[in-house]
């Protein structure tokens, strides 16, 4: 009986399901990598906003508080944004006539409010309160980033489910004591910048934050109504 494959058949199946299962792996490869890339997340990618605000100047140069213009923070879900009368308290005395702020001028003249982008904005499915963060000892700039060295602001991490999980799961490694969650200049401890807290000092994060943890009372929260309400 004559043969009804070519004996070549064999090596091109075999090629053909080799390369397909190379070809799947290196696809989730690249589509993971996709997801994790700032043309994905906008991590590390400014916003266009109405008015260049620097938080390098105001909070960095200046050591303007954060609550300044975040004013709900310390008791509130959402951190809030600064009302064009908090902007135009010092603007309407200095820089008086940069065209850069005329947006806030106007603003602040005809009484509609500066439409400000949202750089951090979390989906509608996720619940965020920025009140019990800030009360269990966690900066700003654990969340934020650098914040005072922004000149203008940008995300600092994805927001992914499992870069919010990297904290619930260990609070340790990035608790501090209560009263520098609003230093953007604060470090961790360490050798070179101890840090004192109830008259002992610290050179080490996990030492420290294992002692906040059991003083603050944090729970290591991973529940998923915890988030998803």
């Amino acid at each position: 009986m004559a043969q009804i494959f070519h004996r070549s058949t064999n090596f091109i199946a075999r090629l053909t399901i080799f390369g397909g299962g190379i070809f799947i792996i290196l696809l989730s490869f690249a589509l993971y990598e996709i997801a994790l890339s700032p043309w994905y997340t906008d991590q590390n990618v400014t916003r266009q906003q109405p008015v260049p605000f620097s938080h390098r100047h105001h909070a960095g140069e200046l050591g303007i508080d954060c609550r300044y213009c975040h004013t709900s923070v310390e008791n509130s879900s959402f951190a809030g944004l600064p009302p064009t009368q908090t902007c135009m308290t010092c603007h309407s005395q200095i820089w008086t006539n940069a065209a850069m702020l005329e947006p806030v001028r106007a603003s602040y003249r005809d009484n509609v409010s500066l439409s400000w982008t949202r750089v951090n904005a979390l989906p509608d499915f996720v619940y965020f309160d920025h009140s019990i963060h800030v009360s269990k000892g966690i900066g700003c700039t654990t969340c934020h980033g650098p914040i005072a060295s922004m000149p203008l602001t940008y995300r600092a991490g994805t927001l992914y489910m499992s870069w919010c999980l990297e904290c619930h799961r260990d609070p340790a490694k990035y608790v501090r004591p209560k009263g520098e969650e609003f230093n953007p200049f604060y470090q961790p401890p360490s050798r070179e910048t101890p840090v004192s807290f109830e008259g002992k000092e610290y050179t080490d994060q996990m030492v420290l934050g294992r002692h906040l943890v059991s003083e603050y009372k944090i729970q290591s929260l991973q529940y998923c109504d915890t988030c998803h309400r």
